[in-house]
C-alpha cells in the first residue's frame, strides 16, 4: 500500500529532527515535492535555508540528503534521527560527482 502524502510528511518530519520544517506538495506532473526547510538560518534577505526536490522516493532521498548535509555543515551539535544515513548520504554524493565527470570529463 503507498503512503499518503500526510503520512510520508509525517515520517520525513520525525527523520528530520526538530530543526526542520517538511513539507510535502503535488507538482503539475501528479508527483511529490519534497520540501525541508530549516529553522534557524537565513540565507538571502528574510528567506529561510530550505531544499526543494521533485520526484518519487528518490525526491525524498535527495532532499534529505541535502538537510543532512546542512545538519552536518550548520549545525554540528544537532540531533537528528536522519544523521545515522550520514554514510549513505555520502555515498550517493560521491556516485553523482563521479557520474558527472563520466559524463562531463574536465577539459584541460
Amino acid at each position: 500500500m503507498v503512503a499518503s502524502r500526510s503520512a510520508r510528511e509525517r515520517k520525513a518530519a520525525a527523520q528530520a529532527g526538530p530543526l526542520a520544517r517538511v513539507r510535502i506538495d503535488v507538482g503539475a506532473d501528479e508527483q511529490f515535492v519534497y520540501k525541508i526547510g530549516c529553522t534557524e538560518c537565513v540565507v538571502k534577505a528574510d528567506r529561510r535555508w530550505s531544499t526543494y526536490r521533485p520526484g518519487d522516493d528518490n525526491g525524498f532521498m535527495a532532499a534529505m540528503d541535502r538537510w543532512i548535509f546542512h545538519l552536518r555543515e550548520k549545525h554540528a551539535g544537532a540531533d537528528a534521527p536522519c544523521l545515522e544515513f550520514l554514510p549513505a548520504a555520502e555515498q550517493r554524493l560521491h556516485e553523482r560527482r563521479q557520474q558527472r565527470e563520466r559524463e562531463h570529463p574536465p577539459r584541460g
